[in-house]
């Protein structure tokens, strides 16, 4: 077993409980002068102690898991990549900073945002698209980061739509009848369905507070109108709390506000559809196939990726998720993790990583055992969705949607099936992105690594095309 060393951790819940050392020490049995080393990560928890801490607080165990900085440790590698000084900081060093002092490393993250974002906007300012002040950065990344701070889980949402749905006895599929009864009957909405003949991509649900009525689109399916139906019901129900869970410190402003509540809503939509107990339990049964469970559930495959990814209740845990949907051109309109896969703000993903690999074969899962550049590796499936609305000739919307876990967990999917996961070689090397990327001879690189100079020399040719010199020590 790795050893724990979590003293921050174990210090910040001992404060939030106002005990002191001597008190702490006296409940779990120890020394007071052990409990200090542990709190200093002079000495790792064991696990008699490790238990005895979960006890006492009520956490999970895994609140003291060192994965659990993978991803900052990723954030903190891609904010000093291009550090004034030039000078590299290491990955033990990167490593102990997360470890050991992780409110300064939050901190520094988010002061290379506010400088990114900085810059961004000084740019567009000299390149003459304004000339008044620096605009905020845009409301859907401060929403995207609102929810990737939280690993993509909000417990009081889930919860009530659970016990909603439990209380009415959903069938799976018919959830669309159910919400559409509840609105009526609480709220006094009448549901209508747009006559067809309009325009079929212009929009999946309107509401006329004055009238209480809902008009859904005439080309929704059963589950998409479910979904569209309970998201009105979250506004309708719990726009207090919507509200009060949108008020986060990420959202700078009142659009961000607005947008975040609409995903709020989307995910009590998401949660009534799919109940955490009854969803985690199939998913378990079927080894995480996410084709028979989006049959079972009467979804879409989209739909059952994101919900898988939200599988993150104390005590009742599926395996830790991220979940990403791209476009051909490597946009990333939805980025979630509950893992330490960490997505890059520096611009472009990887070329090798299989999401892309899904658009070359529409409609069939791809797999991939893909390494990161500090040695971890993650299991993917990969597969495209699309629709189009309208008749011949109309406009059609293809994205690539991943779904990936820690490899250790692998053997959980029914994906992982004759890969060899023990087998390093299996491995495809990828990366954040060319620009933190540090891995020196990828033959797929569209830019040098930020901080390293180029190696410019007519007389050689290298596979990579940015050769760079070896970092200084």
């Amino acid at each position: 077993m790795r050893k724990v060393y979590a003293g921050p951790r174990l210090r910040g819940l001992r404060r939030e409980r106002s005990l002191s050392q001597v008190e702490l020490a006296r409940e779990l049995g120890i020394s007071a002068g052990y409990l200090n080393q542990m709190e200093h990560n002079q000495r790792p928890l064991s696990v008699p102690v490790l238990l005895r801490v979960t006890e006492v607080f009520g956490v999970d165990p895994g609140f003291f898991a060192t994965g659990d900085t993978t991803r900052l440790i990723a954030e903190l590698r891609e904010a000093l990549v291009d550090a004034p000084s030039g000078e590299r900081v290491g990955a033990d060093e990167l490593d102990e900073l997360a470890t050991s002092l992780p409110s300064v490393a939050r901190a520094l993250v988010d002061l290379h945002r506010r400088y990114r974002d900085a810059s961004a906007q000084a740019a567009a300012l000299a390149e003459g698209r304004g000339d008044g002040p620096a605009p905020a950065p845009m409301a859907y990344e401060q929403v995207r980061d609102f929810f990737y701070a939280r690993q993509n889980y909000i417990g009081e949402l889930d919860e009530r739509a659970e016990e909603l749905a439990g209380r009415e006895d959903v069938v799976p599929g018919q959830a669309h009848t159910v919400l559409a009864r509840i609105l009526g009957e609480r709220h006094g909405v009448r549901v209508e369905t747009e006559a067809p003949g309009g325009d079929p991509g212009s929009r999946h649900r309107a509401f006329d507070p004055d009238r209480r009525v809902l008009t859904l689109a005439a080309h929704l399916r059963p589950g998409q109108r479910a979904f569209q139906l309970g998201t009105q019901l979250a506004f309708l129900e719990h726009g207090d709390l919507l509200e009060e869970l949108a008020r986060g410190e990420e959202l700078a402003n009142d659009q961000a506000v607005r947008l975040a509540r609409i995903g709020l809503a989307n995910y009590y939509a998401g949660a009534f559809v799919l109940p955490y107990t009854a969803f985690h339990a199939a998913a378990e049964a079927e080894r995480y196939d996410i084709e028979l469970l989006a049959d079972r559930f009467g979804v879409g495959f989209e739909t059952v990726c994101h919900r898988l990814s939200t599988l993150q209740r104390r005590g009742l845990r599926g395996v830790p998720f991220s979940f990403v949907r791209v476009d051909r051109a490597g946009n990333m309109s939805k980025r979630q993790s509950a893992t330490g896969f960490h997505f890059s703000r520096a611009g472009g993903t990887c070329p090798l990583w299989n999401v892309y690999a899904a658009f070359s074969a529409p409609g069939v899962i791809q797999t991939q055992i893909a390494q990161m550049p500090d040695g971890r590796a993650y299991f993917w499936v990969a597969r495209t969705v699309g629709r189009s609305y309208g008749g011949y000739g109309a406009s059609r919307k293809t994205f690539a949607v991943g779904l990936g876990c820690e490899l250790r967990n692998a053997h959980r999917l029914v994906y992982s099936a004759g890969f060899d996961l023990g087998n390093p070689r299996a491995a495809t090397p990828i990366g954040l992105g060319c620009k933190v990327c540090e891995r020196p001879a990828c033959p797929q690189r569209a830019f040098p690594p930020a901080g390293r100079s180029l190696l410019v020399n007519e007389n050689s040719s290298t596979v990579s095309p940015y050769p760079v010199s070896e970092p200084e020590r």
